[in-house]
């Protein structure tokens, strides 16, 4: 007789069966269909490469007529400058409103002189930034003083005085149309969906490829060099601002509906003060886009200590490059911690309620803005009389040449380092063995790749990673390059592209890993990135041709130099954003440091991982251009030569390819990370 009771025997009726046992790893890929998906495509690929020609169809390619309607077009614009209506009445009067607003900035500080220009951006820097005697009001009026100090003992007073009063200007243009379309996309559906394109192609686009239409319509000089800075720098004030009117809080719209306020009243009231801090972001976003433009708009005769790069690049005098480089980081350095801190003290002051006890603080404050402003006054009438105009700039006794001892002392470093390390060889012997053994292979095998199997690899790649829109996106715009007759060296840029991001991915994971696992490790790197991020791109040029000469192997390094800062800062902060109680978990259970990173920190941060990638691909693009100006080639020489030329045909058609490109790898990464593949982006 069997023992087993009643609610024995309907627990084992109820309970659970056991779990199946796990498949093992090659079943488990054999179960996936992106396997066989990729498989199909791999051996498509391989039969198509023995039986089928690859290269793009002469049928579709469409390149001469292409150059021919942008040459047609380049030719119009200069026969009609002088008396098309359009030049007449609205170009002209952009051209000559661009030219004097920055002759009138540039007069005015040239009549205030050194002095007085000193003493005028140490005070607004002090006061912006807090005012009175606390530790960080003082460092900024200290950095200020010294950054316009160091332009005068260099010898570069001038042409600093020329980037600022561009700088000025474009910037001031560039807050102003920003704001105006991130209202537009902010407070429109229509609008955001409209702008969105138009943003996302100006992210993409290299900023050489729209320099040469603007100089056949302006001309070279400071208004081709405005309009394009402008076009360049207003997008993230325009995101930024729209960003921050969507994301204003709800229950205080409301309340001030309920009160009785119109749209306009809610807008002044509301939205924009509770949007205050995403714009003051994007307006330090476009301070520092604005001053990367003005320093790279001297190849179309802006001026200013960008000239003053280009020059000693093209000169090979690296010594005068440096210099002029110092400069322009400083202005970096100091533009980027004054509007910092001006906005941590509005978002302070926004953020907390004044007591009765705090009116002795108000009082201070003021106190120490009208001293500010009284020092300027003083120091601004003293330079405005110590003597005529023209003696106004700083003294030429008190400045110091540099440049030929630093050109010497880097010569020498480098040919030490060249190929004289022992075992090591140096940095030509590497730059050599990379460009014979990465990038030529790399090359020859973008290449040799058929163009249809490019084209199914991409469409799969994209599709399995996020959606058909993605995939059709990316075809669309490989055909694009195709239908251009720009197929071999738009492979051959994206050789170069691959190979950096792959370059930038693997050091930024690995300092990113590091910097989020100890924070001594994150204090030592952070000043270096803060430096990176703020340069400049014209003036990573300067180092990386100094130690690799010029190639292709200069443009790579310039652009894993350029984009590793973003992906250091991303990946450490996606892994320290993973949810504690995971690792608390993963460690109760015994797992080691290298088992919680791999199975729970990485897994858990793979959109900020993948936002990284993104990030690493659009910042490699910015740079390829600017790569064609150390030997580069390929599409970056051509937009290069397009502009030194004034070809239409051959530099804008350049810049669309690599726009193109953009869109491809943008949507491959942006796809990746969103992980939902027939979904929308």
């Amino acid at each position: 007789m069997s023992t087993t009771t009643l609610p024995q025997r309907a627990e084992e009726k109820t309970a659970t069966p056991p779990a199946p046992a796990p498949v093992s790893g090659a079943r488990a890929l054999l179960a996936r269909p992106a396997f066989w998906a990729l498989l199909v495509v791999v051996v498509a690929l391989v039969a198509g490469a023995l039986a089928l020609d690859g290269d793009w169809p002469h049928a579709l390619d469409q390149s001469h007529r292409v150059k021919g309607w942008l040459d047609d077009a380049g030719n119009w614009l200069t026969d009609n400058r002088a008396k098309s209506w359009v030049f007449l009445y609205v170009l002209l009067h952009i051209s000559n409103g661009a030219e004097g607003g920055v002759d009138y900035v540039f007069t005015f500080l040239n009549n205030l002189g050194w002095l007085g220009v000193t003493a005028l951006a140490t005070a607004v820097s002090w006061y912006v930034s807090g005012a009175g005697l606390r530790a960080r009001p003082l460092r900024i009026a200290l950095l200020t003083a010294c950054t316009f100090a160091a332009f005068g003992v260099l010898g570069l007073w001038d042409y600093a005085m020329s980037t600022l009063a561009l700088m000025v200007v474009a910037v001031a243009v560039s807050a102003v149309i920003g704001v105006l379309l991130g209202l537009v996309a902010g407070l429109s559906e229509r609008g955001d969906r409209t702008l969105r394109p138009v943003f996302d192609t100006m992210q993409v686009m290299p900023a050489f490829a729209y320099l040469l239409p603007l100089v056949l319509i302006f001309g070279i000089g400071s208004p081709a060099a405005l309009v394009s800075t402008v076009i360049y720098a207003a997008p993230p004030m325009a995101r930024l601002t729209s960003l921050g009117l969507r994301g204003a809080d709800p229950a205080a719209l409301e309340a001030s509906r309920s009160l009785g306020a119109g749209a306009w009243q809610r807008l002044w009231t509301a939205r924009l003060p509770l949007a205050r801090k995403e714009m003051l972001l994007g307006l330090n976003q476009t301070i520092m886009m604005a001053l990367s433009m003005v320093v790279m708009a001297s190849v179309i005769g802006a001026g200013g200590l960008g000239d003053k790069v280009y020059q000693a690049l093209s000169k090979d005098n690296v010594g005068m490059a440096l210099v002029a480089g110092i400069c322009i980081v400083l202005i970096a350095i100091w533009l980027d911690r004054v509007t910092a801190a001006a906005g941590d003290r509005l978002e302070t002051s926004a953020g907390t309620t004044r007591t009765a006890g705090d009116a002795g603080a108000v009082s201070l404050e003021k106190l120490g803005g009208a001293l500010a402003w009284g020092l300027f006054v003083v120091f601004a009438v003293v330079g405005t009389l110590a003597g005529p105009v023209g003696e106004r700039s700083w003294p030429v006794n008190w400045s110091l040449s540099l440049s030929a001892p630093l050109t010497r002392g880097i010569e020498s470093f480098t040919k030490a380092i060249s190929d004289g390390v022992p075992v090591l060889g140096g940095t030509d012997v590497w730059a050599s063995h990379f460009t014979s053994w990465v990038l030529n292979p790399m090359r020859d095998a973008m290449q040799a790749a058929p163009w249809w199997g490019v084209l199914l690899l991409v469409a799969v790649l994209a599709w399995l990673a996020g959606s058909w829109r993605a995939a059709l996106t990316s075809v669309l715009s490989l055909g694009v390059i195709g239908v251009l007759g720009l197929w071999s060296k738009s492979m051959d840029t994206l050789s170069q592209v691959i190979v950096s991001v792959v370059c930038t991915l693997v050091a930024g994971v690995v300092i990113g890993i590091l910097a989020a696992r100890s924070r001594w490790v994150m204090r030592l790197i952070r000043p270096v990135l803060d430096v990176m991020q703020t340069m400049p791109q014209f003036v990573y040029l300067v180092p990386v041709v100094a130690l690799v000469g010029v190639g292709r192997p200069a443009a790579i390094l310039a652009a894993v130099v350029y984009a590793l800062p973003a992906v250091i800062r991303i990946t450490a902060q996606g892994l320290r954003s993973v949810d504690p109680a995971a690792l608390e978990a993963s460690r109760s259970l015994g797992g080691t440091t290298w088992q919680q990173l791999r199975q729970v920190q990485l897994p858990l941060a793979r959109p900020s991982l993948m936002l990284a990638c993104n990030q690493g691909v659009v910042l490699v693009l910015a740079i390829v251009v600017i790569g064609g100006l150390v030997g580069g080639g390929a599409l970056g020489y051509d937009v290069v030569y397009g502009l030194q030329k004034s070809d239409l045909g051959v530099g804008l058609s350049a810049g669309v390819a690599i726009v193109c490109l953009g869109l491809m790898l943008d949507r491959l990464t942006q796809s990746a990370g969103t992980g939902k593949r027939g979904g929308t982006k």
